[in-house]
This record gives structure tokens, C-alpha cells and sequence, in this order.
């Protein structure tokens, strides 16, 4: 039901945490307006979940769309807070009754090696925007950056983020050199499985003229995050253990890939004439009491084309918003308020400083973030039960939020018609029209699964 509402709340961010927060919010009959720094509100459900993931993809985007479909609610695509859009000018002279950052972590936590971040593109590639060109270089009118992708790459990692990039690497390497021996075999057939393929074929990564990528990991195989990891017993560890050694098996079976555990980056290798990385030096560890332990005196240079880091997601520095370590400066006893402000609150990858989308809606140690972690290949109905789970998780925290809202002296109506008219001009700045639904149906990106069906027809 609409109310005409005495407490505007604005929300930055409008994915997975943020359309959680706008929703409850707006059931509470508080004006809302939700802004987002892209043409749609979705966050790392359209651009950090590989495609392959399509069906869940539609189904959790549809769920944001009739979040953000309340009659309370109001929506700004392309407003990037920090530019453009003055934090400390939202907090302190805009007048809203609260303002929340469901801003996201997409930065890539940098790979700790001296100097490494001088060859980006020159060798070295980062994951996140790397994941985004794959789920995006198929549109018609893609216009961002390209990504080259070659056989023998380099992936330092070892969360399910990286095992997301290894399987980009070996689909997108294996399809090009089935292309050239005339076999169209398309994205989704090789998500299945690549060995399956090429046995189907009569082809094994050598008669392609492939060896495959490599995975890094400071850990080993039974340290992987694949399956639950119990402490009650010695035995029960050992048989968890056991596990996750062979879910990462079937895993290197599948996708033909190869790893490399136990070994930390310590430094770079480049060709100095060509100003090319050419590869990396590693320092050997071991796990002592559940820790990496560097083993003195051994060290390994590895030599490839292409390295890749996938070793976690940080939100982005906003000028004005303090920040405590990696993450926004927060008090997580007092609904996650921002240090420094009345009525500016954090919620979801800003607090957790994690860019996982399962972890979206989650905050540090209220549940098992963990869970999700613990295994690989998750089923479609897998991530969106864990999903459910952290919609009750943060419509609690927001409700404490709200509540404390609700007892604040309400905004007179010269503020509200204030904030109003400068919502009304961003909106028509971005071509914005106030139909949510309609600027969906015209912005929604071309899907590859279409392309596909279009060419059986």
C-alpha cells in the first residue's frame, strides 16, 4: 500500500543487499530511492556470476525487479556516489531520514607482489573485469575492454572465485581450438563438462595443442573451501578432508585444468625488452596448525603467457566515507553505522568486505557465511537457498535500522518536496523515465542462450 511517508531513506546500491533493504524499508511505508551506479540495479548477479549461470541469473534479477517495483520505491540508474554525487552532500544537506551503502565490493584485492599492478594488461589480468568482459562480449554492442585469453595461463587464487576463472580459461581456450578443427561447441555444452567433449570427439588437450591452466594456491586440495570442515573429531576433520580432495579431483577431471599447491607469489619475472610479465616467482609453504608456513630455502619461478589473480574483492574507497582497514568504518554493534555519522548506515559486501554474491546479503559473523563456501559446483537451488537464508538475515538488520528511523522527527514537507526535485533531476539527466519495468524490458543486455536458440532456428 502506498503511504505518503514522513521518512525519505536513500539506498546506494540496488542489487542483491540494497533491493533487500529498499523493499523492507518501503513495506514500512517510508519513501525510498534507490540509486545505482549502472543502467540496471543488479550488481555482481549481471556482471560476477559467470553466465553459464543463466537460469538463476533470470531468477534472482526478477526477484530485484519486484523489490524495487514497490509503488515507495524510486530508482536512479548511473549514479556513482563519489562522482558526481557528493557523499558528505547526500549524508548532511540533502535531508533524508537515513541514508544506506549497499555499495558492493568490486575492487580486486591486489596480488601481493612488488610492482606487479605496472603490467596490468602487459601479461597480468585481475578478475573482476575480467569476469565482466566474459559475460558481456557476446552483446552486439559491447564497447568495454577486451580480454585475450591464451592457453598455459596462470591463476593465483584459491576460493570458488578462481575455480570460476580456471573454468573461463579452459571453456574459452578449448572452444577457440575446437573452432579451428571446425567443431561449434558452445559455452554451456563445455560448463558441463570439458572432458566429456573431448572424449565425445576423440580429442585429449594435446591433440589440440593445449596443456591447460594452472592453479595456484597457498593452501592445499583439502584445504580448498569445497565442503564442510567439522572440529569435534580428528576423524570427522580427516573425512571432511577427504571430501574436499575429491570434489577438487572430479573438478581437475572435468575441466582438464592443473594445480599447483602450497606455493605463496613472492615477486614478478619480466622480460625487460618486451616490458611483458613472463611469469612469476613462488616461495614453497606448508600448513602448520592451520596455518601457511613459509618453507625456508625453496623457491620456484613459473613461467606463462598470462597470469591471473583472483585472491578476493574489496569495496571501493568513496571520497568521504571513512574506512577501517578494507572495509567502511563501521559499528557493527549499532547496526553497522557509519563512524561519524547519525544516519548514514552500511549493509552487505561494504561491511563484509567480500565480493561473493552469495555473501551479498550476509554480514561477517551474524550466520555461516561460510556454508556457501564449502563446496564446489553449487546447483542453481543451492546458491538460492543461501540466498533465501541472507534475505532473513539482512530484513532483520534493516528493521532495526528502520526502527530506529521510525522514532526520528519527521521530515517536513518543504524537505521532502527538496529531495524530491533533485531526485526528479538526476532521473531525467540518465534519461530516466520512472517506469522501473520499462527501463528493464529497453536495457536489458542481449543473452547469449538467445543468440544461441536464434541460430538452431
Amino acid at each position: 500500500m502506498v503511504h505518503s511517508g514522513h521518512h525519505f531513506v536513500a539506498i546506494f546500491g540496488g542489487a542483491v543487499a540494497g533491493s533487500e533493504a529498499a523493499y523492507q524499508m518501503a513495506s514500512r511505508g517510508f519513501r525510498v530511492v534507490v540509486f545505482d551506479q549502472n543502467v540496471l540495479p543488479y550488481g555482481k548477479i549481471e556482471d560476477g556470476l559467470p553466465k553459464w549461470h543463466e537460469k538463476l541469473r533470470d531468477k534472482e534479477e526478477e526477484k530485484i525487479n519486484e523489490k524495487l517495483s514497490h509503488p515507495n520505491v524510486q530508482f536512479v540508474p548511473n549514479a556513482v556516489l563519489g562522482n558526481g554525487i557528493d557523499f558528505k552532500d547526500i549524508a548532511n544537506n540533502w535531508g533524508f531520514s537515513a541514508v544506506m551503502l549497499a555499495t558492493g565490493a568490486w575492487k580486486d584485492r591486489p596480488l601481493p607482489v612488488d610492482g606487479i599492478d605496472d603490467y596490468i594488461d602487459k601479461g597480468l589480468y585481475y578478475q573482476n573485469p575480467l569476469v565482466y568482459w566474459f559475460n558481456h562480449y557476446h552483446e552486439p554492442n559491447y564497447q568495454g575492454q577486451q580480454f585475450e585469453l591464451v592457453d598455459d595461463a596462470m591463476v593465483i587464487g584459491g576460493g570458488l572465485a578462481s575455480l570460476d576463472i580456471v573454468k573461463i580459461l579452459m571453456i574459452e581456450t578449448v572452444q577457440k581450438a575446437l573452432k579451428e578443427k571446425d567443431h561449434q561447441v558452445d559455452m554451456f555444452t563445455l560448463d558441463r563438462s570439458i572432458s566429456k567433449v573431448l572424449n565425445e570427439l576423440g580429442y585429449s588437450l594435446e591433440d589440440l595443442g593445449l596443456k591447460g591452466c594452472t592453479l595456484f594456491y597457498r593452501r592445499r586440495d583439502i584445504d580448498m573451501p569445497l565442503s564442510p570442515l567439522p572440529s569435534e573429531t580428528e576423524e570427522q576433520l580427516k573425512k571432511a578432508q577427504a571430501v574436499r580432495k575429491k570434489i577438487m579431483d572430479n573438478f581437475l577431471k572435468k575441466y582438464l585444468f592443473r594445480f599447483e599447491p602450497c606455493w605463496a607469489p613472492t615477486d614478478k619475472i619480466v622480460h625487460q625488452d618486451q616490458d611483458q610479465l613472463q611469469g612469476i616467482k613462488f616461495q614453497k609453504t606448508k600448513i602448520e596448525n592451520g596455518k601457511v608456513v613459509n618453507v625456508q630455502g625453496v623457491h620456484k619461478e613459473f613461467m606463462s603467457p598470462l597470469v591471473i589473480s583472483s585472491i578476493g574483492s574489496l569495496p571501493e574507497k568513496i571520497p568521504g566515507v571513512p574506512n577501517k582497514g578494507s572495509t567502511f568504518a563501521v559499528n557493527e554493534e549499532d547496526c553497522c553505522r557509519l563512524e561519524g555519522f547519525e544516519n548514514v548506515f552500511a549493509l552487505g559486501n561494504a561491511v563484509t568486505g567480500r565480493g561473493n554474491i552469495k555473501e551479498s546479503m550476509v554480514h561477517g559473523k551474524k550466520i555461516a557465511i561460510e556454508v556457501m563456501d564449502h563446496h564446489l559446483n553449487w546447483r542453481e537451488e543451492d546458491y538460492e537457498r543461501w540466498l533465501r537464508v541472507s534475505e532473513t538475515q539482512i530484513e532483520h538488520e534493516v528493521s532495526n535500522i528502520a526502527n530506529q528511523i521510525a522514532r526520528k522527527q519527521f521530515l517536513s514537507p518543504e524537505t521532502i518536496k527538496g529531495i524530491q526535485e533533485k531526485i526528479s533531476k538526476l532521473q531525467i539527466a540518465t534519461g530516466y523515465n520512472g517506469d522501473f519495468r520499462q527501463w528493464v524490458a529497453d536495457n536489458l543486455p542481449e543473452r547469449l542462450e538467445d543468440q544461441l536458440h536464434k541460430s538452431i532456428e
